[in-house]
Parts: C-alpha cells; sequence; structure tokens
C-alpha cells in the first residue's frame, strides 16, 4: 500500500455522499454481475449492499446500476454508464490525491513513524538496558 493516503468522502449534497465502501461496492457488482455476490464480498447483508445502491441510484438524475433480466442462469446486475464513469472518477480523484498529500505535506511525511512502531521498540530497548 502506498502512504501517504486519504479516505476520500465525496458530498454531492445532504445526505448524498459516496466514499470508499459505495465504490467498492459498486466494482463489485461490476465483476460478479451479482448484487448478492458483492455484498458476500463485502461481508454484508444482502439488504444493506441494496439499500446502498438504490440510495446511489436515487443520487444522480440517471441510475448507476441497472437489473438484467432472467436468461439461462437467471437475472443479475449490472452498473450503467454513469456507475462506471463513477468509479473511474473517483479512482482517478483518488489517485490525484497521493500525489497532493506527498507535495503538501513534505516536511510532516519525515516525522511519521512506522505505526507507533519506533516509539514501542525505543522504549523496550531503554526498559532492556
Amino acid at each position: 500500500m502506498t502512504y501517504p493516503k486519504a479516505s476520500l468522502r465525496i458530498e454531492f449534497g445532504p445526505e448524498q455522499r459516496i466514499g470508499p465502501g459505495k465504490v467498492r461496492l459498486l466494482e463489485l457488482v461490476a465483476e460478479t454481475g451479482s448484487i448478492s455476490a458483492a455484498a458476500r464480498g463485502m461481508d454484508m447483508s444482502y439488504r444493506r449492499a441494496w439499500l446502498l445502491l438504490d440510495e446511489m441510484n436515487h443520487m444522480f438524475k440517471e441510475p448507476v446500476i441497472a437489473a438484467v433480466t432472467g436468461g439461462s442462469h437467471g437475472g443479475g446486475a449490472k452498473l450503467t454508464e454513469l456507475g462506471e464513469n463513477l468509479i473511474a472518477a473517483y479512482r482517478a480523484v483518488e489517485a490525484d490525491s497521493v500525489q497532493i498529500l506527498a507535495k503538501r505535506l513534505g516536511r510532516v511525511l519525515g516525522q511519521v513513524t512506522r505505526g507507533g512502531a519506533d516509539k514501542a521498540e525505543s522504549r523496550a530497548k531503554a526498559r532492556a538496558k
């Protein structure tokens, strides 16, 4: 994993937001063609996944996900063009944020410890002496 990184949440209005969880849910629907499989992939209930997807469908003038009817393997779900564009835009902004963080946090980054591991090691060594 590349650091620094930001957890990105985009707010389109009151109670209208997307973040890493909703984007990942959309990606899993695209990969699996199934809301159920996407929900399992995120360890959430089908109902929770459906509610999140329905929320996103109502957030925009056009839906981000559409039902696929029948066939020999039954129905499913797929992303609309807007859903694909939403994922692409989100991931592009997320990637851009890494460069912005590195630029803006230049002096700070040199002071970051390894999750507190440096301090813990120093304290342990001091106690051992």
